[in-house]
């Protein structure tokens, strides 16, 4: 019937076994690594009180990426990728692990999240660039259902944001933070698990013999030199700056403003995704 979906064409990249495997268990992951966001602003908030340690927070997690993931996207097409998303996804799972037991033992304090959140974004530095660039390992470097396989990705990340927030307000009103971060830890098994059923991941090896300086440089010039890029890394920072803010004060809409608890912070949080898989699904369909 004209007008209805064609999944044929939504859902192509699911015909490679390998990205099969990783959607499976990155939607899982991605649950926990939501959980665990929600989980940390709201302790944050909870211990504080303060709208300046949640901006702390934030800046914590966010600062390595900014500094690192330049150089970690050239690393990634020097490195065999597979080998390393496992070993990030090992590191996230302990870091995770790590900040359950101290929560659990009752021994947290603000310096131990902020520590354990630069951890964190140093660790999302190598494995967004990383993790992306191992996608078109996945196809079999077949750069046809490229698009297709991102915008599923897409969608995974916005339906997973859809879902984590709100099952991170009900563990939080019921359980507790503490079993939040370690929920998080077990979902990285999941992600482990379907890395490590892969077979015949294909690895080309970079044969330049530039060093990292002179390819960082190559791409950012590459990329400021090409408007289209240019204006949607511009409109990407524009859009970042003005919605983060919004993100990290939520606790204190949630809780000051709207005399709620974790349960409202959680479904709040969740509300972001359901636009973003709106257009998600119309991509899914291009």
């Amino acid at each position: 019937m004209p007008g209805l979906p064609n999944f044929k064409i939504m859902f192509r990249a699911l015909k490679y076994r390998n990205f099969r495997l990783f959607i499976g268990g990155q939607s899982l992951s991605l649950i926990g690594t939501w959980v665990q966001q929600i989980a940390m602003t709201w302790l944050v908030y909870s211990i504080t009180n303060s709208a300046f340690m949640l901006g702390m927070i934030g800046f914590s997690s966010q600062i390595p990426m900014f500094l690192l993931s330049p150089i970690a996207g050239v690393l990634a097409d020097r490195w065999n990728r597979h080998k390393v998303i496992l070993a990030i996804q090992t590191a996230s799972l302990i870091q995770a692990l790590i900040l359950s037991v101290i929560v659990l033992s009752g021994h947290v304090q603000v310096w131990h999240l902020i520590t354990l959140s630069i951890v964190l974004g140093t660790i999302s530095a190598f494995d967004i660039p990383v993790r992306q660039s191992f996608m078109f390992d996945m196809l079999d470097n077949n750069k046809k259902d490229l698009p297709n396989a991102i915008a599923l990705n897409s969608s995974m990340v916005n339906s997973t944001r859809l879902i984590g927030p709100s099952i991170a307000g009900i563990l939080i009103s019921t359980i507790g933070e503490g079993w939040c971060f370690a929920l998080n830890s077990l979902s990285y098994v999941a992600v482990i698990i379907s890395l490590l059923s892969m077979k015949n991941i294909p690895y080309l090896k970079n044969s330049k013999k530039t060093n990292v300086l002179e390819e960082m440089k190559e791409g950012f010039n590459y990329s400021f030199g090409f408007k289209p890029i240019k204006y949607l890394i511009l409109l990407l920072a524009l859009v970042s700056l003005m919605s983060t803010p919004l993100t990290l004060l939520a606790p204190v809409f949630a809780k000051d403003i709207f005399h709620g608890g974790a349960s409202m912070y959680g479904f709040l949080m969740g509300a972001f995704g359901v636009g973003a898989m709106f257009g998600t699904v119309y991509l899914l369909n291009r």
